[in-house]
């Protein structure tokens, strides 16, 4: 069997069998049969051989699989900090470069860039620094990049190590590549990989994954470095802001294309809420709905001029939006009885079922998108909780663990739906409109109160029932947040329209300890003669006030209490004198006639 030390043994007349059985043996490896220093001289050894064509061991259809055996090489920690070496990084760039014709090897040089930066965190800052000065060449590829498996290995890299380089993001947005903004390339490749998704190309989705991330650490670190910079007049104590909080208007360009793929990513089943989805939900809340970028969040549409014009109940009425004919014309869709338990899943799921959307391209491609946003991430939102808190199961039933342990291995339900509950809630705190949008499709004006309205099964129940879950703290901060910006932010409106009952721990742990004063009821009543109960949120039917007895009727009652007490005293249930109205005539406090 081949020894990886066969390699050294290779000439530059060795046959090419040869050369790949050497190759095969350093790849197939085991990582404890090959000596740091043995592995640091393999590196070297290949790396020269790459870089010197012709002139090698290597055949030029080689270079592939030699980039591979470097790779593997990599992969333990000694090989990897060799390959962390500015040096190392500048010969590799350069090998990704020079084998621009063979894009497998260009690809196998850049992953062997990736695993380096994975691995080895300081050769992040290395990677980006002079003389490697690999940003630059990164952006620079990534501009020119048309295939998913070229955007993914470059947006990897880029998002290792852009990952704690704030400093460093602020040239990356100041300097052009191939005459383009970063903010312009990365909405470009978003569009493009948008296509590619909607069509099942391989690797678009990882791809799209990457370039999010890497958006992400734009969005994350730009503002702030910006803002923190002391030359600049917009300065912000940190501690007081949070995500969302800074900005700045260079990155505006980045909202019209994450809102594209945020309302027109094709839904996955049964978990409506995948990569890369949740990393463009991320994205997102990072990005302010500042009077500048409303008109971007929220363009004028019929749904979003006119909040209330047909009121959707949370289990049956068809929710508005312009990406529905039917809803267009502001009227419901008729719906038969049998149909109307199942409506909101239904409904929900063929909404994002119809999310593809017409493409056209021009000079680079663009996304055409005619969507309702807010009503793509309510449609969003009650699929994810009717499929992991189905019918009136309780947020902290082991099911519900068990599901999504199954369903998202690599977070949890904190982390898969607290960010779009998030997002919902920077609506409602941005627009009237918004608010009283999910005011009609949480707690619509016609609900029925006759029953306990945090044993309901459809979401209203759920989200009651998830602010006394153990088992997902953030999710039932978040949702708490979400009723409170929904009721505008008040806490008199928020318990006139679910109850303080159901409220109680949120406000509690918001400063507010007792129920508040009452206002005006938000949500209106079944009927004239019913009040909502302000604890329980539910309606009662208050007791009519009993008319006045005549002298005839009361002297009725007083004949009914001395027949009984007599029967009392002669059963011999109670002593004669302990019969209080023997003792009343005794002490003639009563009579027994005129």
């Amino acid at each position: 069997m081949p020894s990886v030390d066969n390699y050294f043994s290779l000439t530059i007349s060795s046959s090419r069998s040869d050369v790949a059985a050497a190759l095969d043996a350093i790849i197939n490896a085991s990582p404890f049969a090959i000596t740091p220093p043995t592995r640091k001289k393999l590196i070297q050894a290949l790396l020269d051989d790459l870089g010197s064509p012709g002139k090698s061991r290597l055949y030029a259809k080689d270079a592939a699989k030699a980039l591979l055996a470097v790779k593997s090489l990599g992969r333990d920690p000694s090989g990897s900090e060799f390959l962390a070496l500015p040096n190392n990084l500048s010969v590799l760039l350069s090998l990704s470069a020079s084998y621009k014709d063979d894009p497998d090897a260009s690809l196998e040089a850049l992953r062997c860039i990736a695993n380096a930066l994975l691995l080895i965190e300081s050769s992040r800052e290395t990677f980006l620094k002079l003389p490697v000065n690999g940003g630059d060449f990164c952006m620079n590829a990534l501009e020119k990049a048309t295939i998913p498996e070229q955007i993914f290995v470059l947006a990897r890299i880029l998002f290792l190590s852009t990952a704690f380089s704030a400093s460093y993001i602020v040239t990356f947005i100041d300097n052009k590549y191939n005459g383009r903004t970063v903010v312009e390339i990365v909405g470009s490749k978003l569009d493009t990989l948008l296509i590619s998704v909607q069509t099942s190309t391989k690797m678009a989705k990882e791809a799209m994954t990457d370039v999010l991330k890497f958006t992400y650490n734009i969005t994350h670190h730009y503002p702030k470095a910006v803002q923190e910079n002391p030359q600049s007049l917009a300065a912000v104590e940190d501690e007081k802001k949070v995500l969302g909080d800074f900005w700045s208007s260079k990155l505006d360009g980045l909202l019209p294309p994450l809102l594209r793929l945020f309302t027109s990513l094709p839904p996955t089943f049964p978990n409506p809420i995948t990569a890369p989805l949740t990393h463009v939900i991320h994205a997102l809340i990072g990005i302010p709905i500042s009077p500048s970028l409303k008109n971007s969040w929220f363009p004028p549409t019929p749904a979003n001029r006119s909040a209330t014009n047909t009121p959707k109940s949370s289990s049956s009425q068809t929710p508005q939006g312009d990406n529905r004919s039917d809803s267009r014309s502001g009227s419901p869709v008729p719906q038969t009885p049998s149909s109307a338990k199942s409506s909101t899943l239904d409904r929900a799921l063929s909404v994002l079922a119809a999310s593809r959307r017409s493409l056209s391209r021009s000079s680079s491609p663009q996304v055409t998108v005619n969507t309702d946003v807010l009503q793509r991430a309510w449609d969003l939102f009650e699929v994810s909780f009717n499929h992991f808190f189905a019918d009136n199961t309780e947020p902290d039933d082991p099911k519900v663990r068990e599901l999504a342990k199954k369903e998202v291995s690599d977070s949890s339900l904190d982390d898969l739906l607290a960010p779009l509950v998030v997002l919902i809630t920077r609506f409602c705190q941005a627009d009237e409109t918004v608010r009283a949008r999910v005011r009609q499709w949480l707690v619509p004006d016609d609900l029925d109160r006759t029953s306990s309205l945090e044993q309901r099964p459809d979401i209203l129940g759920k989200c009651l029932r998830l602010l006394s879950s153990v088992y997902h703290p953030r999710l039932k901060d978040s949702i708490g947040e979400m009723l409170y910006a929904m009721a505008g932010s008040d806490a008199s409106n928020l318990t006139g329209l679910v109850g303080y009952g159901n409220v109680a721990g949120f406000l509690f742990n918001k400063g507010i300890p007792s129920a508040p004063p009452p206002s005006s009821d938000p949500s209106g009543s079944d009927s004239p003669g019913d009040h909502i109960n302000p604890i329980t949120g539910t309606t009662f039917k208050p007791k009519p006030d009993l008319p006045e007895m005549t002298e005839e009727e009361k002297e009725q009652e007083v004949e009914k209490l001395l027949w009984l007490f007599d029967r009392l005293e002669k059963t011999g249930a109670i002593p004669a004198d302990q019969n209080p109205i023997r003792k009343a005539i005794q002490e003639g406090k009563a009579t027994l006639g005129p």
